[in-house]
C-alpha cells in the first residue's frame, strides 16, 4: 500500500509540473495577444479618422453653469468669511478675558490663527473671483 501512495504522489507531482509548464506557455500567448491588441487599436483609430464639428465647450450648459456657480460661491465667501471670522475672533477674546495666564497664551495663539485664516481665505476667494472675471 505504501508503494501505491508513493506512486500516486509522484503522479500528482508530474501532473502539477505539466500544468505549470502549460500555464507558462499560455501566459506567453496572452502577452502576444495583448501586444497585438494594443497595436491594433491605434491603427484602427488612425485609419478610421473622420472630422467631427462640435460646439465649443465655452457655450455648453456645463461650462456656463459651472462659471455661474463659482461666481456665486466666491461672492458668498467674500461676505461670509469676514463675518464668521469676526464672530470667532470675538468669541476668542471673550474666552481669553476669563482665562488664567497659561490659557491666555493659548487663546492669543488661536486669535492670531483666526486672523491669519480669515485674511488668507479672503485673499484666496478674491483671487478666484479675479481669475473667473478674467475668463469672462
Amino acid at each position: 500500500m505504501l508503494k501505491l501512495k508513493q506512486e500516486e504522489k509522484s503522479e500528482i507531482i508530474r501532473e502539477s509540473i505539466a500544468k505549470k509548464e502549460y500555464f507558462k506557455r499560455g501566459e506567453k500567448m496572452t502577452i502576444r495577444k495583448k501586444i497585438l491588441s494594443i497595436l491594433t487599436i491605434p491603427t484602427t483609430l488612425i485609419l478610421n479618422l473622420s472630422v467631427v464639428f462640435a460646439n465649443p465647450i465655452m457655450d455648453s450648459k456645463l461650462a456656463t453653469g459651472t462659471e455661474a456657480l463659482l461666481r456665486d460661491i466666491t461672492t458668498w465667501l467674500l461676505v461670509l468669511i469676514p463675518i464668521l471670522g469676526g464672530l470667532l475672533i470675538l468669541f476668542f477674546f471673550i474666552r481669553r478675558s476669563g482665562a488664567d495666564e497659561l490659557d491666555q497664551k493659548k487663546w492669543n495663539n488661536r486669535i492670531t490663527t483666526a486672523i491669519i485664516s480669515v485674511i488668507g481665505a479672503v485673499v484666496a476667494s478674491s483671487i478666484l473671483k479675479i481669475v473667473i472675471a478674467y475668463y469672462n
